[in-house]
């Protein structure tokens, strides 16, 4: 370690290289010039990335922009991954021992960012991620085994988490960790995460490859043999399974974007035996997800407990944007989920976790696009607006905002990939299906 001082004027470089330990010669110093120079040569990279992709005309433009350049940062050029986050073991709240390592390909996270880098319209993009989850997740489905939902960004499996007890972690906020211990969790939400993205995008995934129609087609298969069972759920609760009503509702998605793609996925055959299982689905969840003493679809089946989780249910097609049910719900977790600063919390049940954690912002903006959908555009303007507001110096938002600021702005800058403003998680890009699309029904429509 050490310290540089400047002066006014001057300038310094720094660099970090890695390079192989057996390598036969040992990597060369840089020195500034040669810095300078590889700096310009990727910021004329960056530049000629955005012109050629960032096409996105409407509300939050700049911010949309930021989103697509720091999604597309987050991707691993050898194999097609996208990590969730640049860092491990920023605390969801100071002190907080909710310290976890992003540092992987979650098939939910990146199945939502494809969705994301498809308003900038990426073909090349979306084609090396599902190649690469299809290497990923070869042969899983066919044995029956669980998709895995997150992979090492070469397609590693084993993601066994370990503590490395010698770091203080960030502000004191302990253990720091490597790897993470859902890596092996049942998690049934990811089938519809990645149906749904492949049918966004499926215009750009033609020809498709056979081994990536051979994984969406299992991915179907898997939701409608499994969608009944109990899982850990979205928000990757360490606690047991239970029937977690995002995680059914995303298999009804995997199964109705699988219909919709039956063409596509050679998959005609199977169309019948697809459409009665979402049909039962639905049926499930209309009935038993519905709790009319909450006023409201509940986190799990025939629970009392809110989550923000179920406006989905509204974003997805599951219901018709006037049914009274998702206007009900919609105001059910505004009132009850939303915290002093307007944001919303993913849900107040016990998660058998100690300590608290901050509003969640991409619940926020969930909002704003529920709001849009059953046709309140005003107030889903206003509520994109205020989650707009939490954007940090550089256009970048947290994860989750701390429910008391002072002790950390929002507006501070972190080294993560959608992080928490007291603690960065995941630098995350301002979810661009809900500032893209809020008042605009008919591209909505279309996006469905």
């Amino acid at each position: 370690s050490g310290t540089t001082v400047l002066q006014a004027g001057q300038r310094t470089g720094w660099a970090l290289q890695q390079t192989d330990p057996w390598a036969d010669t040992p990597p060369q110093a840089w020195n500034l010039k040669h810095i300078q120079r590889r700096a310009k040569e990727r910021e004329r990279g960056w530049r000629s990335w955005s012109d050629l992709h960032q096409q996105y005309e409407g509300p939050q433009r700049a911010l949309v922009h930021t989103s697509g350049l720091m999604l597309q940062a987050l991707s691993y050029a050898p194999s097609g991954a996208i990590i969730a986050a640049a860092t491990t073991s920023l605390p969801e709240g100071i002190g907080s021992s909710r310290t976890w390592d992003y540092r992987y390909t979650w098939v939910r996270d990146a199945s939502m960012t494809m969705r994301g880098l498809w308003v900038a319209a990426c073909p090349d993009e979306a084609a090396r991620f599902f190649a690469f989850l299809a290497r990923a997740a070869a042969t899983q489905l066919d044995r029956g085994v669980d998709l895995q939902i997150m992979f090492g960004v070469g397609g590693e499996h084993d993601l066994t988490e370990h503590e490395i007890p010698h770091l203080s972690g960030w502000r004191h906020s302990a253990p720091v960790r490597t790897g993470n211990a859902a890596w092996n969790q049942t998690q049934l939400d990811v089938y519809g995460a990645l149906l749904d993205a492949a049918y966004v995008l499926r215009e750009h995934l033609q020809p498709l490859e056979p081994a990536t129609r051979h994984l969406l087609v299992a991915a179907v298969d898997a939701a409608a043999a499994r969608w009944s069972e109990d899982d850990r759920g979205i928000w990757e609760i360490r606690g047991p399974a239970r029937p977690y009503v995002h995680s059914k509702l995303m298999c009804w998605v995997a199964l109705d974007r699988g219909i919709a793609m039956a063409d596509l996925l050679q998959a005609a055959e199977n169309t019948a035996r697809w459409t009665q299982t979402r049909d039962e689905i639905r049926r499930v969840i209309v009935e038993q997800a519905w709790n009319p003493n909450v006023g409201a679809f509940t986190q799990c089946l025939g629970s009392d407990d809110l989550d923000a989780a179920a406006l989905l249910i509204a974003l997805v097609g599951l219901l018709p944007p006037d049914d009274p049910k998702l206007a009900l719900t919609v105001d059910a977790i505004a009132k009850n989920l939303t915290d002093t600063q307007g944001l919303l919390v993913r849900y107040r049940a016990d998660d058998g976790l100690p300590g608290d954690e901050g509003s969640f912002l991409l619940c926020t903006f969930w909002l704003a696009e529920a709001q849009a959908v059953i046709g309140r555009v005003d107030a889903a303007e206003q509520t994109l607006d205020r989650a707009a507001s939490y954007a940090n110096n550089l256009g970048l938002f947290a994860e989750q905002i701390d429910s008391e600021p002072e002790k950390c702005p929002a507006t501070t800058p972190k080294p993560s990939a959608t992080s928490a403003s007291s603690s960065p998680r995941k630098p995350s890009p301002p979810p661009v299906t809900s500032s893209a699309r809020t008042g605009d029904l008919e591209r909505r429509a279309e996006y469905m």
